[in-house]
């Protein structure tokens, strides 16, 4: 029953691109925030990756941040460090304490969350508020991909008239492993989806993911015929020669664009192999899953959209 109920990856990222081509996010101003500390957990930390790739930043996680503060507090002191963005799309659990570290630590708050009535939201010296639709638990599409299109100014539509357009490789489905190789300037969006093959896969199908100077370190030693290596440009050197899928990327494609279209063809790959997700993300959010967290009530399987 579980499994009927629940989006694949693919139309999760369809019925976002939807929601934002209809419903364009405001930009965002990261002028303002000259040379912040951007603190976020897992795909979070991955997505301030992305979002602030292109100015000055220093980045921590839950597991570092009080770290971080205390290695530059002399920057902060001089006003040289002045700004914390903290991204959680809940606005709970570790978001909460980084908050108040930040404040503490005489940094001004920016949170960017998908719930600006959280107990985060509430601490925080400014919020910017992202639209989401109800999806999955862990898949964060709209989550992600909305302050994606808020940094960038992408198109939803131009993006879904892409993916639309899309010719699979014959024997798509006929793969036991799959990497992408995206370019260097979209280096963040690789860890975002190593995380997907965690959730999505497990340890039962190989998904791999590097930037194109990652994959110069021995990623390919190995050149397994039963591997498709997705590249977003031209790939002259990974992978075996017959099984390299090269994506021509439009000249306007930015992180947006590498996030939906990577999420959509793992999607197509969760879709055409056996189903692991979904037959035991229930068991997760309810038993095993939320208890790593002190304090913390089952999850969700569905998150609520806002």
């Amino acid at each position: 029953m579980v499994k009927q109920e629940l989006d694949s990856l693919n139309l999760s990222v369809m019925k976002a691109l939807d929601f934002f081509q209809k419903n364009q996010p405001p930009r965002l101003n990261l002028k303002k925030y000259p040379f912040p500390i951007v603190v976020g957990s897992g795909n979070a930390y991955n997505a301030g990756m992305a979002i602030f790739s292109q100015q000055k930043a220093l980045f921590a996680n839950e597991s570092n941040f009080l770290t971080i503060l205390q290695r530059y507090k002399d920057l902060i002191k001089n006003k040289s460090l002045s700004h914390a963005v903290i991204i959680s799309a809940s606005g709970e659990k570790d978001s909460i304490w980084e908050i108040k570290a930040a404040k503490k630590s005489g940094l001004k708050t920016i949170l960017m969350t998908c719930s600006p009535q959280s107990s985060a939201a509430k601490l925080a010296d400014e919020t910017h508020a992202f639209r989401k639709l109800p999806e999955p638990y862990t898949y964060n599409v709209s989550t992600y991909l909305g302050m994606f299109i808020a940094e960038s100014g992408e198109k939803a539509q131009e993006i879904i008239n892409f993916i639309l357009k899309l010719k699979l490789p014959r024997n798509f489905k006929n793969y036991s492993a799959y990497s992408f190789i995206l370019p260097d300037d979209w280096a963040a969006i690789a860890p975002m989806l190593e995380i997907k093959k965690s959730e999505l896969f497990g340890p039962n199908l190989s998904l791999r993911a590097f930037s194109y100077g990652e994959a110069r370190h021995a990623k390919f030693v190995i050149r397994e015929k039963k591997e498709l290596v997705i590249s977003f440009g031209d790939n002259k050197y990974f992978g075996d020669q017959k099984n390299r899928w090269q994506i021509k990327t439009p000249k306007n494609a930015g992180q947006a664009w590498a996030m939906a279209v990577s999420y959509f063809l793992i999607g197509l790959i969760q879709d055409s192999h056996t189903d692991y997700f979904r037959p035991n993300i229930a068991k997760f959010c309810n038993d095993h899953g939320y208890k790593a967290y002190p304090g913390a009530k089952p999850f969700t399987v569905i998150v609520p959209g806002n």
